[in-house]
């Protein structure tokens, strides 16, 4: 019998510390972010800003050369590589807590070359977020899964494509039999999302969000939460990425008060404080 469980402002408060003093910018992990072809430079652009605002210690962005000035301009805290420049990105992989494959990154040849170069070097003991089209990828191409600790972030429909469940069969056994066929954690975003980890029975439910957050890039800003949390709060991981899903949409809600929509951007300049919050 499954068990459903619904997050909880007390995991977050639990899992956002005060940060030790004694400390630096190595102390609180790093990110890559892997995505934005030509056309969809915003996304990776969102993921990565969202990775800095939660507090990742250093992030790097491996995108399209065509991004680097709008990320430089928006987002001088990060470092940039191209994706294509696998000399490059193979060097800082290994340096990588969290990895970020997806916003972005297109479905032509190029992304596909990219996804596998990123499959083939990825490390067991480091965490891979597989977002957007990279998804598509894999269900598309049929790819081999790396070993390493894998988050998948469909939304309902990209769940379709990867899971073989049609939308309306798409019940939290049905779910969670796929994902624990993938070996990992899967989120299924939608109005109550819904959260299947890779060592745990219980399915948890995001209580918070609302249509508010029903915009472009709102996905992108979330796999950047989930890197930051990942990459700085180690201690429990499972608790790590419930405490991020819940911190994006909580954040959605307290702009929603006041606001018709909520932009992702938006969300990603709230962070700092509202982390801040429960960090107190």
């Amino acid at each position: 019998m499954l068990k459903m469980q619904q997050i909880t402002e007390e995991i977050v408060r639990h899992v956002i510390q005060p940060r030790q003093q004694e400390s630096h910018k190595g102390t609180f992990g790093r990110v890559m972010t892997i995505g934005g072809n030509t056309h969809f430079g915003g996304a990776i652009i969102m993921s990565t800003s969202a990775a800095v605002y939660s507090g990742a210690g250093l992030v790097t962005c491996a995108t399209a050369p065509q991004n680097f000035v709008s990320l430089h301009a928006r987002l001088p805290e990060a470092m940039v590589v191209d994706y294509q420049d696998y000399a490059a990105v193979a060097a800082l992989m290994p340096q990588m807590d969290c990895i970020v494959i997806g916003p972005g990154l297109g479905t032509d040849a190029t992304a596909l070359a990219v996804l596998k170069f990123v499959f083939s070097r990825v490390q067991p003991q480091q965490n891979l977020i597989i977002d957007g089209s990279a998804i598509t990828l894999i269900a598309t191409h049929q790819l081999a899964l790396p070993h390493a600790k894998l988050i998948f972030t469909p939304h309902q429909m990209e769940w379709q494509r990867l899971s073989g469940i049609k939308l309306p069969q798409q019940t939290p056994a049905q779910n969670q039999r796929v994902q624990q066929q993938l070996g990992a954690d899967v989120i299924v975003k939608a109005h109550r999302t819904e959260i299947y980890l890779a060592n745990s029975s219980t399915v948890w439910q995001n209580p918070v969000g609302s249509a508010a957050m029903a915009t472009g890039g709102m996905g992108d800003c979330l796999t950047g939460i989930l890197a930051g949390f990942l990459a700085q709060f180690t201690q429990n991981r499972g608790q790590s990425i419930l405490a991020a899903i819940y911190s994006h949409s909580k954040i959605s809600d307290n702009l929603a008060k006041q606001q018709y929509v909520t932009l992702p951007t938006q969300i990603i300049t709230a962070l700092p404080h509202f982390m801040a919050q429960m960090a107190g």
